[in-house]
């Protein structure tokens, strides 16, 4: 159910003798090792492994990026991932025997767990990256969250700064509602009835009472949950609260064992209880979770659920029918402080889009072929599609203002299209500020920017100093590291097990609740706080 796995940095030792499988590469080579050469044109081979979407066509069809290794001198070697990539790595990492460069494959954990085993960059930045230069002088804070606790930097940092500042929507089908006759729910109590009109109503209008899912949502620790309605019950959620956690009066804290978390499970094992919510949330995965809400032509599926933005999430043909839903109130007469997750670390900030062999031969070589990405125009193209890809995703106006370009086929939303040829999020870049006034966004991320626009009055009560936690800038020692890790796989095992069982029995969550948040706490919840309450304090030491 988690989108990484702790586990993974405690069974790396175990796992060292395991292959890596279900991988795709140029030239199908299994070797992961970093021997390097030069071609005959005198070009730098350098071997490369990219943990990429499973979207996201084969790479080395990307005239963008051979764009990119042309101007570097260097050919790639592709290794390419798209699943498995926590289990696999921690075989490869430990063998010893990784590529030139890794992409979008290591984490903060990985530079402590395989100590020696990743080049600091610094020094190579400083030497041969004048645009990732110019990206840490016009944002000093990228160099900081790319620095480790030793001082050293073992990942390049992303950039993007035009994503609003929430993750996550929550989506109504107002067709549905008009259908019925009903109003958009403003509270838990009426979204409950709808639900049941949803069940009850045909709202699809299609003769089947039976094919509707009245709310539909991913498991509880991803991103398209309802996590997003304890902010109904005053709880500020921030940066996407990986694991629970979360800051509210510049304490750490985690959801999991918070009163509102409790009052939210009773309210959705109601739900469920009377089949409102679909069988599927406890186990479907991402794509799954996506086609599901794509409906069947011009018929819709899903009442009431979350997602990015409505092309996305429903696809063109059926995105027309829904409409973004503010927070709501626990009930009619509600005082809680109403908030909604600000992600904008999340969504803007990120760290390790690439790392390099501290055994690479050509380390020089492989630090210009970094740099090519960071190029602001490139970067544009390592995000939204090449300019001069046969389906383009970018045109150059001429006059230094560029559009990103609808997708070449119709069919395809504008975030599948991007997903597919490009790197998309996962890629290293920097989109300068000063390009933003530049770009004519597409569709899809101009009504991502109008969608989202119900939250920017629950989003400005943001305080960096008090209830917004950017995990993405916290860092930790090696002990401290292994402390986290081998706690947070205690905590998991419980978290993942117990909301779902909550969820789908008649179980009496209140008689449990106080036992069950003894083994939370017993199980290492209560030391990984100190801990990060720890790495909190000293980043708060360093704002201004």
């Amino acid at each position: 159910m988690r989108k990484k796995s702790i586990l993974a940095l405690v069974l790396a030792g175990c796992l060292a003798g395991l292959s890596l499988t279900g991988c795709s590469s140029k030239g199908n080579s299994s070797d992961v090792g970093n021997d390097s050469s030069n071609t005959p044109e005198g070009k730098t081979k350098l071997k490369a492994i990219i943990v990429k979407h499973s979207l996201t066509k084969d790479v080395t069809q990307m005239k963008w990026l051979a764009e990119i290794e042309e101007k570097a001198n260097v050919e790639i070697e592709w290794q390419q991932i798209s699943a498995d990539w926590d289990q696999k790595k921690s075989a490869l990492f430990a063998s010893g025997e990784i590529p030139d460069l890794l992409f979008n494959a290591t984490s903060n954990s990985d530079f402590v767990q395989f100590n020696g085993l990743f080049e600091d960059l610094g020094p190579l930045i400083e030497k041969d990256a004048p645009n990732i230069q110019k990206m840490f002088s016009e944002h000093p804070e990228l160099k900081t969250l790319a620095t480790q606790i030793d001082g050293k930097l073992y990942g390049t940092p992303r950039y993007k700064g035009i994503w609003p500042g929430s993750t996550a929507s929550m989506f109504i089908n107002k067709t549905w509602l008009d259908n019925l006759g009903l109003q958009v729910p403003t509270n838990w109590d009426e979204l409950e009835t709808v639900l049941l009109a949803f069940r009850d109503g045909d709202p699809n209008q299609n003769g089947d009472k039976t094919d509707e899912i009245p709310m539909d949502f991913n498991p509880i620790g991803w991103d398209f949950t309802p996590k997003l309605l304890l902010g109904s019950l005053g709880l500020p959620l921030s940066n996407g609260a990986s694991d629970g956690y979360f800051t509210e009066g510049a304490q750490v804290k985690n959801f999991y064992v918070d009163e509102r978390f409790k009052t939210l499970m009773q309210f959705l094992q109601k739900l469920y209880s009377q089949n409102l919510i679909s069988k599927e949330v406890v186990t479907q995965d991402y794509s799954k979770y996506q086609s599901v809400a794509r409906g069947n032509g011009a018929t819709a599926k899903v009442g009431f659920t979350w997602g990015w933005e409505t092309g996305d999430r429903f696809g063109n043909e059926l995105k027309d029918q829904y409409v973004t839903l503010p927070q709501l109130k626990q009930h009619a007469d509600s005082t809680d402080e109403l908030y909604w997750s600000n992600d904008y670390y999340y969504q803007n900030y990120g760290s390790n889009a690439v790392s390099v062999s501290a055994r690479s031969k050509n380390k020089e070589a492989a630090m210009r072929f970094i740099d090519g990405f960071y190029e602001p125009v490139v970067s544009l193209q390592v995000l939204f599609g090449g300019m001069n890809d046969t389906d383009k995703g970018i045109k150059d106006n001429g006059d230094g203002t560029y559009a990103i370009l609808p997708p070449a086929d119709a069919s395809l939303d504008p975030g599948s299209w991007k997903w597919t040829n490009s790197f998309a999020d996962n890629g290293p870049m920097y989109i300068a500020d000063a390009l933003k006034d530049k770009v004519t966004l597409g569709s899809d991320m101009q009504n991502v920017l109008k969608e989202k626009a119900v939250y920017d009055e629950l989003l400005n009560k943001a305080d960096e100093k008090s209830n917004v936690y950017p995990q993405n800038f916290m860092k930790y020692s090696t002990e401290d590291t292994n402390t986290l890790a081998m706690n947070q796989a205690n905590v998991n095992n419980i978290t993942d097990q117990k909301w779902a069982t909550w969820l789908t029995t008649k179980v009496d969550i209140e008689k449990e609740w106080a036992a069950y948040v003894a083994s939370f706490n017993s199980s290492g919840l209560e030391q990984n706080l100190q801990i990060r309450q720890k790495a909190y304090d000293e980043y708060l030491s360093t704002l201004k």
